[in-house]
């Protein structure tokens, strides 16, 4: 009976929710795992309570699975016990009031100002590329940018005159970003002493930074630039381009930036990921409390 839940599971994971091969064969283990531990407290699977499925949970805990890890064990035996249900295997769901372990998240790497400066020190000036890798930094540092928002922005996209530049980030959406003087004195030095001598292909044309060849920048160059100006400026931490947007957000709220206007620059959809910022500077908490809370002082 076990194998003809788990061919029908699989069927239904396939068809009805549209998942990769991978999260299907992570399901049906995660599923046989449920399965395994029913079999031996003598529990038909079809017959399973609330109170099984949370001595499972704690089975999967004691297993010392990462909080992802047992997560993943959850979500597959609820995309399970949904499947039961839609076919009138069970009629009610037992994993509707199981919840999930608490998941931590990682604190970012953050560059200090003075590593920041390191490394716009170690760019080599000698070589076109010097000037285009400086403007990229500044920008990715005075933005905030991800990797693909820096790697898709366009000529027509900068409104220097104004201090701001469109870019598009999740979801396809736009944002207005200020953007500071340097980054600005950069980018306009790149673009008329450099890319305006490369010759560009005509599908790049808007694009402002490009390589040699006259193309876009790829997400790994970007990587591999960000990776050696850190190795140069001997910066021993795990650097990657994000860093460079974790360290934008960071030194503005340790500046004391408001969290909303925070949020809007990131293109963050929800707060609570903007506030993972507030875990890194201690101050900054503390501040917000002595200055709002009415007894802090008292």
């Amino acid at each position: 009976m076990s194998a003809i839940y788990l061919k029908g599971f699989k069927t239904y994971l396939t068809l009805e929710r549209s998942m990769s091969v991978n999260t299907i064969t992570a399901y049906q283990h995660d599923v046989a795992m449920l399965m395994a531990f029913l079999l031996e407290k003598h529990i038909n699977i079809s017959e399973v309570a609330l109170p099984d499925l949370q001595q499972f949970v704690q089975h999967v805990a004691e297993m010392e699975l990462s909080a992802n890890s047992q997560a993943r064990v959850l979500s597959g035996v609820k995309s399970f016990y949904k499947f039961l249900l839609l076919e009138q295997i069970i009629k009610e769901d037992p994993t509707e009031l199981l919840t999930a372990p608490k998941l931590t998240r990682p604190l970012p790497v953050v560059l200090s100002i003075p590593e920041i400066d390191l490394m716009v020190a170690a760019i080599d000036h000698s070589k076109p590329e010097g000037q285009r890798n400086r403007a990229i930094l500044e920008t990715m540092y005075s933005c905030g940018l991800r990797v693909s928002e820096l790697i898709n922005l366009t000529l027509s996209g900068l409104f220097l005159d104004i201090d701001f530049i469109r870019v598009v980030g999740k979801g396809n959406k736009e944002r207005l970003i200020p953007i500071g003087g340097e980054a600005i004195r950069q980018i306009k030095i790149y673009r008329e002493n450099i890319r305006n001598h490369i010759d560009v292909k005509e599908k790049f044309s808007d694009t402002l930074f490009l390589n040699r060849r006259g193309s876009a920048l790829s997400r790994v160059m970007i990587f591999m630039i960000i990776k050696d100006l850190a190795a140069k400026a001997g910066i021993k931490k795990s650097i990657h381009p994000h860093t460079l947007r974790h360290s934008f957000a960071t030194h503005l709220v340790e500046a004391g930036a408001d969290l909303r206007a925070v949020q809007e620059m990131m293109g963050h959809k929800s707060i609570t990921t903007t506030e993972i910022y507030t875990h890194l500077d201690k101050g900054y908490l503390r501040n917000t409390l002595e200055q709002f809370h009415p007894r802090y002082n008292s």
